[in-house]
């Protein structure tokens, strides 16, 4: 799979490039703002779409989108992405099958059904479907291929937005659908982030939060910030230690089946942690941070960037399994791990590049399972086709790892902080390695991160509690 063009070119795929059942997606979410732009470009001001006391009256109880904004998407993805520049549209069917309401998001795709090498054209099954997996529009497009590489540079004028934060989010959330909430020790939530972390993790149904820290400061918090208590459990200790206490004993004896890390310092939640033999799995605890990044094409896991300070090579070992364990529940069926250093060659003076040989070897003997290995491999060869091709690196994983192993927590650290500030990627996190896992967040984090660190501790708790059932 080919990684999507970079911000400053856009590249086609041409006709010999195609094969049959190929596809490629975007994700959009509906705004009010779009329902206004694309009434301004079409000059369609049918008040279905714009006025809300008038909406309201007619058989979809509301504004909804123009019919043709759900189509214009399928456009953007075949004239931008795939095929891309010198697609020439022939024919494009549309049936609509129900409206698209303001916050709805979309996940747009086209699946190559017919190919046809005397005339380079293609037909395409169109499928655009909403967050709760209801079909919005079905079609068929008929299109000719290009037959001539373009890679141009982008004209600089406003585009269909084809990274959407809100979209990732929602498309996350999905991944917890129809699980049950998890009983949760959240520690210590004596700020508001913390705090309002957790009741909204509660609200999307993701935990049953067991709020654990002094009473008389979580209420003043939630006052102060308006934060609603409602469903919450509230156990009194006196300070962070006493909590963290608390909350591993709780998880210790199967009271909970997850923990989330409040306003405390992560070392109490893990010296705790460690207080309790039966939490020990064996295998050295670890951080894995999950970015959507808007100019990667797939969802890519960082670690260690938290925990670890400067792991041994056996601890790497723990760090990368936990990972691809990690990466196997959220779907990913064979993850590609890429073992980072700064160059792709083994240097003697640079120890990460031994290490990450060595990593390679004992996966190839069975010491690391579950996924595909290569390194080192510095970060540009890692997650760009192009580059790796430019340095003759023929590589399973190069510019297509689901993981990136980082040689310590400074590298890590400072990689996933430039990918957030930097290229506005989105993220969460998580420790794994216990028997529980930990939602840990920053007190940067923001309200859809901490959601999102909730939602990979729950899917990782019901893996849990599916293995636990599953042996007993």
């Amino acid at each position: 799979m080919n990684l999507p063009p970079t911000p400053e070119f856009i590249e086609n795929y041409t006709f010999s490039e195609i094969q049959l059942g190929q596809s490629a997606r975007l994700l959009r979410t509906l705004t009010a703002e779009d329902i206004a732009a694309f009434a301004a470009v079409s000059g369609d001001t049918n008040p279905a779409h714009l006025n809300p006391s008038y909406a309201n009256e007619t058989i979809f109880h509301g504004v909804i989108a123009h019919g043709m904004w759900s189509g214009a998407l399928i456009s953007a993805l075949l004239g931008t992405q795939f095929p891309g520049p010198g697609t020439i549209y022939r024919d494009q069917a549309l049936h609509f099958v129900r409206p698209v309401r303001i916050g709805d998001t979309l996940n747009i795709t086209v699946t190559v059904t017919v190919r046809n090498p005397e005339n380079n054209t293609l037909e395409l099954d169109c499928l655009v479907i909403n967050q709760r997996g209801e079909k919005v529009l079905t079609g068929i497009a008929k299109v000719i291929a290009p037959t001539t590489k373009v890679r141009l540079p982008r004209v600089a004028i406003p585009q269909i937005q084809l990274f959407d934060p809100q979209a990732r989010f929602n498309e996350l959330l999905g991944l917890g659908k129809g699980i049950a909430p998890v009983r949760c020790a959240v520690v210590h939530p004596c700020d508001e982030g913390s705090l309002s972390g957790a009741m909204d993790s509660a609200r999307y149904g993701i935990i049953h939060p067991i709020l654990i820290g002094p009473e008389h400061r979580i209420r003043s918090v939630a006052e102060k910030f308006g934060i609603d208590l409602t469903g919450a459990e509230i156990i009194p200790v006196e300070h962070s230690h006493a909590a963290a206490e608390l909350a591993a004993k709780m998880a210790a004896s199967g009271q909970v089946g997850m923990m989330m890390k409040g306003s405390l310092h992560t070392d109490e939640v893990l010296h705790a942690i460690l207080a309790q033999p039966t939490l020990r799995t064996g295998r050295r605890m670890s951080h894995v941070f999950r970015f959507d990044v808007p100019l990667y094409s797939k969802p890519l896991l960082i670690t260690d960037a938290a925990l670890n300070i400067q792991p041994s090579l056996q601890e790497k070992v723990d760090i990368i399994q936990n990972a691809i364990n990690f990466a196997r529940i959220m779907g990913v069926e064979k993850p590609k791990v890429a073992i980072l250093s700064a160059v792709e060659t083994v240097n003697s003076q640079i120890p990460s590049t031994l290490d990450a040989a060595a990593l390679c070897k004992m996966a190839d003997r069975g010491q690391i399972t579950g996924g595909v290995l290569d390194g080192p491999l510095a970060f540009d060869n890692a997650i760009s086709v192009e580059a790796a091709e430019i340095k003759h690196i023929e590589s399973p994983v190069a510019g297509e790892a689901d993981i990136l192993a980082v040689p310590d927590l400074e590298s890590g650290n400072m990689l996933a902080k430039q990918l957030e500030y930097l290229a506005g990627a989105s993220g969460a996190g998580l420790v794994l390695g216990a028997r529980i896992p930990i939602a840990l967040t920053s007190r940067a984090d923001g309200p859809m991160n901490r959601v999102a660190s909730a939602l990979l501790a729950q899917l990782v708790a019901h893996d849990n509690e599916r293995k636990r059932t599953k042996t007993a």
